[in-house]
């Protein structure tokens, strides 16, 4: 278990730190400008080391072969225990972290800064405090339209500069609470796939077996569906749907409002008119998203890279659309530099077709423990949504001092 509130000791007595995003600290600690902790490193090159960056806060390996060797002759050596700072776009991004400690010896981007440290201190301590920096004030600097920084425009920031052992024990308790912290929220995030996991095979059982584990079964002779009731039909897409394909639009058809526009790479923009209305299963059938499953309900409008499916019988409607989600369209792809399925293969794909009353059972069935399966998955994505909360409200009080841990 992970404790989900605070309940630690503050310092006897505080003070205004006069930085805004700081806020009060401990009457002891001192206060020193950036340029007085840190400096700039000088780029220097070394094409022996592999490629790196910056994700998440975190300095990750490049795919060197992406990279050409002239431009990574202009990549600059970033060592094990040097700070990473992404000083770009900083309006275009809110989210990433972008300041890291790093953990490996890499090149990088010239556009990076790196900067050392210049006097004693805990680099762990200043992992956690540039997290602060970073999430807190750092995307309200720079300068430009595309918002970047520099290292002058950091240089006299304030930062907080508690006595070393304080920064040690700081730096250890927060290691060792978030790593706690992360554990938990690995566990939910696998319980979540599990559950999702489980829900695919429910589905997958249901539409290709029934409900009834004792009925005679068959093959149907098709490979994704295995076996089938004995009573069961299989029928050939185009004799269960319409399929129609999308229309050609053109980006300049694209609006800000309007109908949501399918393609092969999902939904994507808007477009003034609409071509179909109700519900209906699309398929990617080029693009990114090829052989990928949506679905839509009221308005939309499908390009050239989707195929609209719709029941010829309405009452088949649930059922069907579980049922072409558990197909697997994306195997019938027949290029793999530019994914494509043509519009015949898929009205030829055949599929299992129960009576129609137990279409309607499969499909109340699969309602009913979808909803079930959806609101336990709900509630772990919310104790996900609170541990990181708690994450970020921990970090926030240690490193700053509202808290004492030592």
């Amino acid at each position: 278990m992970v404790e989900t509130e605070i309940q630690l000791q503050r310092y006897e007595s505080y003070k205004d730190s006069g930085v805004e995003w700081v806020g009060e600290i401990p009457e002891h600690w001192e206060l020193k400008r950036f340029k007085h902790i840190f400096k700039e490193k000088k780029a220097s090159s070394n094409l022996d080391l592999n490629c790196g960056s910056i994700s998440f806060g975190k300095v990750v390996f490049k795919d060197d072969e992406k990279v050409t060797e002239s431009t990574k002759r202009s990549y600059q050596v970033l060592n094990k225990g040097e700070f990473l700072i992404n000083p770009l776009n900083l309006n275009y991004d809110l989210i990433s972290l972008r300041i890291a400690l790093s953990d490996k010896d890499v090149v990088v981007s010239s556009g990076y800064i790196i900067v050392q440290d210049i006097i004693e201190l805990s680099k762990d301590y200043y992992k956690w405090l540039l997290h602060v920096f970073d999430v807190a004030f750092m995307k309200t600097l720079g300068a430009g339209v595309r918002q970047t920084l520099n290292f002058n425009l950091i240089a006299n920031t304030e930062f907080v500069f508690p006595p070393l052992e304080e920064q040690s024990a700081i730096a250890q308790f927060l290691n060792d609470k978030t790593t706690k912290i992360d554990q938990a929220i690995a566990i939910k995030q696998q319980q979540i796939a599990l559950l999702k996991e489980r829900k695919q095979i429910l589905i997958h059982k249901a539409v290709t077996r029934g409900l009834n584990d004792k009925v005679a079964l068959k093959d149907s002779g098709v490979e994704w569906i295995g076996e089938i009731p004995e009573h069961w039909e299989v029928k050939a897409l185009k004799f269960i749907c319409y399929l129609q394909s999308g229309e050609f639009i053109s980006s300049d058809d694209f609006k800000e409002e309007g109908y949501p526009v399918y393609g092969g790479n999902g939904f994507r923009a808007y477009a003034e008119t609409f071509t179909n209305e109700g519900f209906y299963a699309l398929i990617g059938r080029q693009g990114a998203l090829c052989g990928n499953v949506n679905y839509a309900k009221g308005k939309f409008y499908a390009t050239e890279h989707a195929v609209v499916v719709y029941p010829l019988n309405e009452e088949d409607t649930l059922w069907l659309g579980e049922t072409i989600r558990v197909a697997d369209f994306n195997r019938l792809s027949q290029s793999a530099a530019q994914p494509g399925i043509a519009v015949g293969v898929i009205k030829n794909e055949r599929f299992p077709y129960p009576p129609l009353s137990e279409q309607k059972e499969i499909a109340n069935y699969i309602e009913t423990a979808s909803a079930k399966i959806g609101t336990a998955i709900s509630l772990k994505e919310q104790e996900i949504s609170k541990l990181q909360e708690y994450k970020s409200s921990l970090i926030n009080s240690v490193v700053t001092g509202k808290v004492r841990v030592c």
